[in-house]
């Protein structure tokens, strides 16, 4: 693992969080948008304040993520979402947190069902994908690749 230094200069590990910013959605008609300009927001500024490259591949997978997590915590959960964005040197993790304690699957592939492939999608686009129960809700982590090339481990948790 290398080392790295934040821009203040302090030695910072690839897995260290360089930044990180939380938003309360209402959970309205307009909250997926608004998800999605934060997120573009969050990653312009890690590039601009951090120097962090952040390739095109990533910003859409970002964008698609947290679009599919805070579209199924609208559609699924009665109340606010929240979302969190982290930062390493390395990945940008989507946090999204919805009232719902069920915890969902994917459902087994079927190229004639309609609906309900967000799951699906969002693990084909992350490195990792963590679902935890809270003592209120749900908590859904998922973690992609800064740059073109992602690990080996792409998806699979």
């Amino acid at each position: 693992m290398g080392i790295d230094a934040d821009s203040e200069g302090r030695r910072t590990t690839p897995e260290q969080h360089l930044v990180r910013t939380g938003y309360a959605l209402l959970g309205d008609d307009s909250c997926i948008a608004e998800a999605r300009r934060h997120a573009v927001a969050f990653l312009d500024q890690a590039h601009a304040v951090h120097c962090v490259f952040v390739s095109d591949r990533a910003r859409d997978l970002t964008q698609l993520v947290v679009s599919e997590l805070v579209t199924n915590a609208r559609k699924y959960a009665p109340g606010p979402v929240l979302m969190e964005l982290l930062l390493t040197a390395r990945v940008v993790e989507v946090v999204v947190w919805d009232s719902e304690p069920t915890v969902p699957e994917a459902q087994p592939a079927d190229p004639g069902r309609v609906g309900q492939h967000g799951l699906e999608i969002v693990k084909v686009a992350t490195e990792e994908l963590l679902i935890e129960q809270e003592p209120v809700g749900k908590r859904i982590t998922a973690r992609i690749a800064l740059s073109d090339i992602p690990s080996d481990t792409a998806g699979r948790r």
